[in-house]
């Protein structure tokens, strides 16, 4: 199995610069899911305080992707790492920069909670919920994600990436709800459109997990899976099971 490659070099410095750079990545991981919870908290409830706690992460967020980047170079330099340690530097590259891309998201969540908040237009709205239950969906792909890279086993894979579709059909009922809302009255237009932007970040989340798990599944056997249908996907472990 492969997750048991790093610590296997005879330079013990080589395994703890790798053993670093994971961690550094986990920990960017957790910034990032904390982002998430806290963003959508924020603007279904309209806490200013912790919403300014989510763009004060996302600078930390920022800070860790360039050290992880500056990390991986100077490794990818110094050690020219091979098969499968030239593909954890890669993917932790990719990981890192999708990452990046999900704090952003959750921190224009924050920042538009606290625009409607300066502008009274942003009190808790009683189908906010479905908000937090699309983003609970898109936090446990992100977290399962995550654990996959910290056990380096992708097993987990499909099942995570299976989530997607719920993600997506989480979505597309917060859509047809809120245009209904929009017909009944004009005055929730704003508001509604609002939501649709927000549960739009969120289903992107979802997509960012999502490529994680092809990015690992890419550093565990080599494959590149970016491209292939869920079924596709599948197909690999089901022969190997009949091998």
């Amino acid at each position: 199995m492969e997750n048991i490659k790093i610590g296997h070099h005879i330079s013990g410095k080589f395994n703890n610069e790798l053993e670093d750079m994971r961690n550094k990545v986990l920990t960017m991981g957790g910034l990032v899911e904390q982002q998430i919870k806290r963003a959508v908290t924020a603007f279904s409830t309209a806490d200013l305080e912790m919403a300014e706690q989510v763009i004060k992460l996302d600078d930390q967020v920022d800070t860790l992707e360039i050290a992880i980047d500056h990390e991986c170079m100077q490794i990818l330099a110094l050690r020219q790492p091979a098969a499968f340690d030239l593909r954890l530097l890669v993917t932790a590259i990719k990981i890192v920069n999708e990452l990046e891309r999900v704090g952003d998201l959750a921190e224009r969540i924050a920042k538009m909670a606290i625009q409607l908040s300066e502008t009274g237009s942003n009190n808790r709205h009683e189908h906010y919920f479905e908000l937090v239950h699309m983003a609970d969906l898109v936090e446990n792909m992100l977290h399962g994600a995550l654990n996959v890279f910290a056990r380096m086993n992708v097993e987990d894979v499909t099942l995570i990436m299976d989530m997607d579709e719920n993600v997506d059909r989480e979505y597309a009922s917060i859509i047809r709800q809120l245009i209904t809302r929009m017909m009944e009255d004009q005055r929730n237009i704003t508001r509604m459109l609002d939501v649709l932007w927000v549960a739009r970040a969120l289903e992107r989340i979802g997509d960012r997990a999502c490529n994680i798990c092809e990015h690992l599944v890419y550093m565990v056997k080599g494959e590149d899976v970016r491209h292939l249908t869920q079924a596709e996907l599948k197909m690999p472990k089901k022969q190997n099971l009949s091998n």
